[in-house]
């Protein structure tokens, strides 16, 4: 199994640097930002710094938007990197929850993502792409043979499916067992339905988490409250599920959506913070499932369950109290144990 290290662009940027600097000498293989322009520094100037104090890292947002940037600027922008720095990147793209709400802008639709990701990995690549309305460009710069791995975040049942027929990856931002199992059955399908190779579809799991030094009530109730926020981020996304297609129905699963039903709006300046208000509703239960929490040991387990469900990432999302020694924690206890003899 891969490890990522997801990150916000708050700040010094030289923080960020670090941060990743140090998850590649732990043994992660991936370097993940948020990308929000309103909220966050601009991640692929911070990009840019990353891959020149990295040597092997791939670096990449979680996610970017087809609505922010064009598409022809943010394929010029990846393959650049590429040839900057070898093909160290990978575009993960989805509807953009914060960055387009906090402007003032509803997230993309399907239709939208669906053909910026064809645009973006064929600009990316050397290829001629039709950026809308019949007007074909190419980026002739591009060096022969680059390629950009594009891969979509998603979680209703039309989007799985997109993801599955459409993406070199999926990107799930929960660690949920049942729910992971469900989703990436589903995309698989739909890749083979597609008639892809089921196993040429990355499938990514990002979601926080917290070691602790035991399974005491306190120690885990502090790790949750860390970790609260991240049930509030996917709760933005679960209510759009429920707006679409209502609170109870098959093509949503109700382990997804029941929580919500507290949910009482959302203040995004707090937006994948610890402590933000507007989680109180996430239960603990939730917490527990979406995350990774506790002792190393039950970090590992959790882990190889989601391996065996298919999983061939983690990306940790690493806002808390706690940042280094998850990073130092996962490097020197967590990888090599989930690694472990697995070929």
């Amino acid at each position: 199994m891969d490890f990522g290290l997801v990150l916000q662009t708050d700040p010094p940027a030289s923080r960020v640097v670090d941060l990743m600097r140090r998850a590649e000498r732990k043994g992660f293989t991936h370097g993940w930002t948020f990308d929000s322009a309103v909220l966050w520094q601009e991640p692929f100037v911070i990009h840019s710094q990353i891959l020149a104090h990295t040597e092997h890292l791939k670096v990449g947002p979680m996610v970017t938007n087809p609505g922010t940037r064009t598409w022809e600027v943010t394929a010029s922008t990846f393959a650049t990197l590429n040839d900057m720095f070898g093909d160290r990147t990978v575009c993960g793209i989805g509807r953009g929850d914060s960055a387009m709400r906090v402007a003032g802008r509803r997230p993309n639709t399907l239709a939208r993502i669906s053909g910026a990701m064809k645009a973006v990995r064929a600009l990316a690549s050397g290829e001629e792409a039709d950026l809308g309305g019949g007007t074909v460009v190419r980026l002739p710069w591009v060096r022969p043979g680059s390629r950009l791995p594009v891969w979509m975040a998603a979680y209703g049942p039309k989007a799985l499916r997109m993801a599955g027929e459409e993406a070199d990856g999926f990107i799930l931002q929960l660690a949920d067992l049942y729910l992971t199992a469900s989703m990436v059955r589903t995309v698989k399908e739909a890749a083979a339905a597609a008639g892809r190779d089921p196993a040429d579809v990355t499938v990514c799991v990002a979601a926080p988490a917290y070691v602790t030094e035991d399974d005491s009530p306190g120690a885990l109730a502090h790790a949750r409250e860390q970790c609260r926020w991240f049930g509030g981020m996917v709760g933005n996304h679960v209510a759009d599920l429920v707006a679409r297609y209502g609170e109870h129905s098959a093509a949503v699963p109700d382990a997804l959506t029941d929580y919500i039903r507290a949910r009482e709006g959302y203040d995004y300046s707090h937006h994948g913070r610890a402590g933000n208000p507007d989680t109180a509703f996430v239960p603990d239960e939730i917490v527990d499932r979406f995350c990774v929490l506790g002792p190393v040991e039950q970090h590992v387990d959790k882990l190889r369950a989601l391996r065996d469900l298919g999983v061939d990432q983690f990306a940790v999302y690493d806002m808390h109290d706690a940042q280094e020694a998850l990073i130092d924690a996962y490097g020197d206890r967590v990888i090599p144990a989930v690694n472990s003899g697995w070929e």
